[in-house]
């Protein structure tokens, strides 16, 4: 079986959906730990809830990023990770944790990249007026959202929908997507 690690930054709907769907039996994995970036995120409250250890890690505590991501990696041997999945973790990867996880980080976005890469891909593809939008899941690399493109899924955008719509239907459609790429990540 699979070991995860979720990175999250915010409440954590998208790790409560893989962990919904390893509970259910859908996906053979487990979520070992989650780590995160801030020391209020919903995230860890909700992995605490269902006895997953969390941690978190203040990256202004650390002299250097190579520092924060050793620190994180530590755990994350400790712990023998296959896969890191990120769920709303609003940091980019660095090198360190790059070249020990190479190939097996995972990263979810709300938009059908490369269109709105970055910080508020909903608020982005409203703005610029477009009909459909998405959500991508893309291994990581050292570019934001630059990384190869495992999934994607469609949304449309209707000409009512208020941003809050829109990210309304977005999450939806990461809340099934997520857990089925995860799936068949982990069971290859």
């Amino acid at each position: 079986m699979k070991k995860l690690a979720v990175f999250a930054s915010g409440n954590g709907s998208n790790f409560q959906a893989i962990f919904d769907s390893i509970k259910l039996g859908e996906t053979d994995a487990e979520i070992s730990l989650v780590v995160s970036d801030k020391p209020q995120a919903g995230v860890i409250e909700r992995a605490k809830s269902v006895n997953v250890p969390a941690y978190c890690f203040i990256p202004k505590e650390y002299e250097a990023k190579a520092d924060y991501e050793h620190a994180i990696l530590s755990v994350l041997e400790n712990n023998k990770i296959d896969f890191v999945i990120l769920a709303g973790y609003m940091r980019l990867i660095g090198d360190t944790l790059l070249n020990a996880y190479e190939n097996r980080i995972v990263n979810i976005h709300p938009s059908l990249l490369p269109a709105f890469p970055g910080k508020d891909a909903v608020g982005q593809a409203f703005q610029a007026g477009v009909k459909v939008t998405g959500v991508t899941v893309h291994f990581v690399d050292a570019g934001m959202d630059t990384g190869p493109i495992i999934a994607q899924k469609a949304i449309e955008i209707e000409a009512e929908d208020t941003i809050e719509a829109i990210a309304k239907k977005i999450h939806k459609v990461e809340h099934m997507l997520y857990p089925k790429v995860i799936k068949e990540l982990v069971s290859k």
